[in-house]
């Protein structure tokens, strides 16, 4: 069990109420909307790095909020989005939200996002769910049996989240109480096909300007497993994944990949109150493809805001903030049933 930092007066505070998503004036259109939090400057969190060994002889990286909070207060996990981690501008925002209310956070690292080469020939995809379960499975054993648990995931981090989700069904609630994605593609192939085009060719290339350095030494490290040739000339996502991430992850190509690993086929089957915010802008997620109310079950709430770029939400007089986002998501989980306001704090569990 994790040994939470624990305060003699502090209590959970809830979440205050999030009004609907309206973007600033002064920041228009999805771009910029999406772009903009990058050059934000973020909040500084301490963070307490811990390793975490895998079933099948590799590691994850968890990153805890280091804070001053109740033993039994909420914990939330952030599955990140593609080559993200505890740095992102999104992590960091909420973090430090998680601090002011007074509860726990943990950003846990997809394989060979921590900063360090895992040791198999093994990355991370939109439809992880198995690497969700088993991360979910370790962090609920490390907090208190009464803290409520919630995950989320933005972008990559919430596909991988839904794909879960969908597939657990009633049996999440053994580990979560509530979940939230934001920004995920939920259809990859649509997705996939628009960051390919037009100015959206900017993200693709930001993306592999990271993903092709760490798949060419996994090449290196496991000799006929990758095709350097095909990395190399990969010069969008559709070639990336099929030179990368298909063989890697038992997809026959690309086409297979973003069609098995697409969420929005499980949101019918979610069982646990989950939140998925969509921004109707967002630059290579198509409005057309995002779901309605007789896509998703019952436990599944759409919000779908006419602005806020991919990840973005950026609220407030120039230069804004990033705070919508994490008051929105906090405000979700503190409303659900199930959630409860954690008392003075104890002897930190150990």
């Amino acid at each position: 069990m994790i040994a939470f930092p624990g305060t003699a007066d502090a209590a959970a505070s809830t979440a205050p109420a999030a009004l609907p998503y309206r973007a600033p004036r002064w920041l228009v259109g999805g771009h910029a909307q999406t772009i903009w939090p990058y050059r934000l400057r973020r909040p500084s969190v301490a963070l307490r790095r811990e390793r975490v060994e895998t079933a099948d002889g590799d590691f994850w990286d968890f990153d805890w909020l280091d804070a001053a909070a109740p033993v039994s207060s909420p914990v939330v996990v952030l599955f990140h989005g593609l080559e993200g981690g505890s740095d992102s501008h999104y992590a960091r925002a909420l973090l430090a939200a998680l601090g002011r209310a007074h509860w726990h956070g943990v950003v846990a690292h997809f394989r060979g996002c921590g900063g360090e080469p895992n040791r198999l020939p093994r990355a991370y995809h939109s439809g992880d769910h198995a690497d969700v379960g088993a991360m979910l499975g370790a962090i609920r054993t490390r907090i208190p049996e009464q803290a409520p648990l919630y995950a989320i995931g933005v972008s990559l981090g919430g596909s991988a989240l839904l794909n879960w989700l969908g597939r657990a069904g009633g049996d999440a609630s053994r580990t979560l109480t509530a979940a939230a994605a934001v920004s995920a593609p939920l259809d990859l192939m649509a997705a996939g096909i628009s960051i390919n085009q037009g100015l959206n060719r900017i993200y693709a290339a930001h993306f592999l300007s990271s993903l092709k350095p760490k798949s060419l030494a996994i090449a290196r490290r496991f000799p006929g497993l990758l095709d350097p040739v095909k990395i190399r000339r990969a010069r969008t996502m559709w070639a990336f994944d099929d030179a990368v991430t298909a063989p890697l992850h038992g997809f026959a190509g690309t086409r297979d990949y973003w069609t098995r690993a697409s969420s929005k086929a499980w949101l019918p089957a979610i069982a646990l109150p989950t939140l998925v915010i969509n921004a109707r802008n967002d630059p290579f997620i198509p409005a057309r493809s995002l779901p309605s109310a007789r896509d998703v079950s019952s436990a599944v709430t759409l919000e779908q805001p006419r602005h806020g770029g991919h990840a973005g939400f950026v609220r407030g007089p120039y230069p804004g903030n990033l705070e919508w986002l994490p008051t929105r998501l906090l405000h979700f989980f503190a409303s659900i049933p199930g959630h409860h306001e954690a008392g003075p704090a104890a002897d930190p569990p150990g």
